[in-house]
This record gives C-alpha cells, sequence and structure tokens, in this order.
C-alpha cells in the first residue's frame, strides 16, 4: 500500500476501514465505513500528523515505509488520543523509539494511561509553534471537541490546517479529497457526523471557530481524521460548522415513537396526517424498526419533534427509552416538542417522554396526547388535530 500525496512533501499515510458499520461501540453506525488518517511531512525532522486504529497499524506502516524508512520518523504530533488515532502508536515506537511526541498536556497524561508507558512528550498549548526544517507548526488547542486532550495543528507555510475529530465524516473511499466525490454525499456524512458526535459541543465549537478566525490564519486545506480532506472548500465546511453550532432549525417536525400492539403507530400516522395537510415537511420512525443514527441525523436541523410510546410495565418501552436518553445527551437547543401514546391502566409513559423530552432542552408546547388500549374515530381526530397544531407552531418559527 503507497502513500497518498496531499500537498508538495505532505503525504496520507492513514488506513481505509471498509468494513465498519459501527463506531463508539454500537451507538453510530457507520454504513460508508470510515477512515483513520493519518499524515506525514518531510522536512528536516520527519513528523507525523496523528495514528490510526490499533487493527491498521500495519497499513499504515506500509504507506509510510512507501515514502521514507518508519524508523527516521523524528515527531509525533498527537492531536487526540482517542485509540482510533493512537492505537498504532505502541506497535510504531517499536520501528522509531527516540520519536518524541507533541500534544496538550492532557494528551500526555492520557497517553501514558491508556498505553501505560512512558513517552518523551512535550506539552504544548494555543500559540505554540515547532520549527521542524523549512516548516512551522502551530498548535491549537479545542478541548472537548471532543475530549478533553483534542487539539488542532497549523502547517503555516502549506496554510493546511490538521483538524483532527473536527470536520470529518466516517467515509470510506479511495478518494482523499472534497472535490472527488459527490458533494452532496460528502455533506450528508458531514452532517451526520457532527449529529451523532459533535452536536453536545456547539457552543464551545461555535468559540473555537471564533477563536481560529481571529487568529488571521489563511487555511487552504483542511486535513480532517476521518474521511475526505477539504481543499476545494475548506471555507464551506467551516461555514456549515458555524451554522449547525447555533442551532439553525428548518420547518419540519420528525415523529419517532415505539409500537406494541399497534394503537401508538395509528396515532402517529394520524398526527402525520395533519402535519402533512398543514403543509409541512416530515419524517415518521418507529425506533424498533429504525437505525437511530439516520432519525438523529434527521432530527439534526428539524424544528420540531414529536415522540410517542406504548406503557410497558412501568414505563416507556425499550428502544424508546434508549433512543430518548442518547437523544437527552445530545442538548438539542432552539427546538419545539410534544409527546403521545396509548396505555392500559397507567399511562406513565407518555409523561416520562415529555419529561425526557424537556430534559433534552426541546420546549414542549402542547400537552401529551394519550389513549386507552386503541384510538376511536374522534381521538384519531384528536391526533390530526395534534399534528397540525405543532405544524402550525413549526412554520412560526
Amino acid at each position: 500500500m503507497k502513500a497518498i500525496p496531499v500537498a508538495e512533501n505532505i503525504w496520507w499515510v492513514g488506513a481505509i476501514d471498509w468494513k465498519a458499520r459501527y463506531f463508539h461501540g454500537h451507538t453510530y453506525t457507520t454504513k460508508r465505513g470510515t477512515t483513520y488518517n493519518a499524515y506525514l511531512i518531510l522536512d528536516e525532522k520527519i513528523t507525523l500528523i496523528d495514528a490510526v486504529y490499533g487493527p491498521f497499524t500495519d497499513e499504515m506502516v506500509q504507506r509510510i515505509k512507501s515514502v521514507i524508512p518508519a524508523e527516521k520518523i523524528d515527531t509525533i504530533i498527537a492531536n487526540h488520543i482517542e485509540p482510533d488515532h493512537s492505537g498504532a502508536y505502541p506497535e510504531l515506537l517499536k520501528l522509531c523509539p527516540k520519536a518524541k511526541f507533541y500534544g496538550s498536556a492532557r494528551a500526555g497524561q492520557g497517553l501514558e494511561r491508556y498505553y501505560h508507558r512512558k513517552l518523551d512528550f512535550t506539552p504544548v498549548k494555543t500559540g505554540d509553534k515547532l520549527k521542524i526544517g523549512k516548516r512551522t507548526l502551530r498548535f491549537i488547542e479545542i478541548p472537548m471537541i471532543h475530549w478533553p486532550d483534542s487539539m488542532m495543528t497549523y502547517l503555516e507555510e502549506d496554510g493546511v490546517l490538521f483538524s483532527n475529530d473536527a470536520f470529518g465524516q466516517h467515509y470510506a473511499t479511495n478518494e482523499r479529497f472534497d472535490d472527488e466525490v459527490p458533494r452532496e454525499t460528502l455533506m450528508e456524512e458531514a452532517a451526520k457526523y457532527y449529529a451523532n458526535i459533535l452536536w453536545p459541543f456547539s457552543h464551545l465549537i461555535a468559540q473555537r471557530i471564533d477563536e481560529i478566525e481571529k487568529l488571521g490564519i489563511p487555511i487552504k486545506m483542511i486535513a480532517t481524521s476521518h474521511g475526505l480532506s477539504w481543499r476545494k472548500d475548506p471555507a464551506g465546511i467551516i461555514a456549515a460548522y458555524k451554522r449547525w453550532s447555533v442551532h439553525t432549525t428548518v420547518p419540519k417536525i420528525v415523529i419517532v415513537y415505539e409500537t406494541m400492539w399497534g394503537s401508538t403507530a395509528k396515532m402517529a400516522r394520524k398526527i402525520a396526517e395533519g402535519i402533512a395537510d398543514a403543509g409541512v415537511t416530515h419524517e415518521v420512525y418507529d425506533i424498533a424498526q429504525t437505525d437511530r443514527t439516520e432519525v438523529i441525523y434527521d432530527m439534526f436541523e428539524a424544528k420540531g419533534y414529536i415522540v410517542g410510546s406504548s406503557n410497558h410495565d412501568s414505563g416507556v418501552l425499550p428502544n424508546m427509552v434508549s433512543f430518548m436518553e442518547f437523544l437527552k445527551g445530545l442538548h438539542p437547543k432552539k427546538r419545539i416538542g410534544c409527546a403521545f401514546g396509548s396505555y392500559g391502566w397507567s399511562g406513565i409513559a407518555i409523561k416520562k417522554l415529555e419529561e425526557t423530552l424537556k430534559e433534552s432542552g426541546v420546549e414542549i408546547v402542547q400537552p401529551a396526547l394519550s389513549v386507552v388500549y386503541a384510538p376511536d374515530e374522534s381521538q384519531l381526530a384528536a391526533c390530526y388535530e395534534f399534528g397540525k397544531k405543532m405544524a402550525e407552531l413549526v412554520k412560526k418559527g
């Protein structure tokens, strides 16, 4: 396997994981696979920016060796210590044991705890620079985007921003740049990545982008740690992140529910009918039959959320419980919502759904709608009006 040129004397030496279908355990589905991107800079000091997930170490080493012997690596920049970017370090250090590490102070602590060995590690902070020959690396800390140790590295002479997890996508492809793949697919995966991983940190992302812009550094390329790098339109993905980070929404409603014997499903369909007749775009998902990652992506820019469940024991049906807890962790802002469902004797599920929706940061805009056992015609008519009213509220913004 060979390295791929990114710019003059800068090489992509990462790995392509065609088979990856889950990420972060099983919290995120990656139907298009992913890549683990690492970059080799040839200068007086041979520098590696990040590494790959442990099982892909050989692929990375082969790519490095297609350019230089691996033992010639002098410097390793650890932008982030998560194992998909650092897992190759133990084996790599057998080839270049004298390599010096640079990263945030938290990165140094974390690497030693992950791999239980002392490293030749120099902590750096925002504004620090490192000369590697004719080129200069400039470090920019971005804590909690999305780990405490996270940082970016800017190559001053080339205008390349090695952004680590920011601006990436889970997208396995032989192509390496944004102008080599369909734009629509690329932006879909970038948005899906933001929605499922970075959304809770939106306020920090807005701050960090503002800080980077105030540095006045020209960004000619963004070299990501997952998926495609942005050489044609780095400004475009930065603009998208700025929009996403302030919780911009569109007039759209997503209905997510789980049903036991079909009553809640009947309610969902009638609610959707009311929304449609009011002229608002909407999606309907039975969470027990649907990929959660895709649902979150659809909810990402939607203004309205309607959630429903049948009562189960003393609460909500299990798949819906899991979904609501995940949504709560994402902290959506500037959204409105409501709850619905069916029950036999308790009815606690609908109340719990409404409470969790509120805890997520969603504004409850109409009382929950519930039916006993199965909806009759009058109750289905109420469901229709429930959806129609929600649509009118969404159109108001």
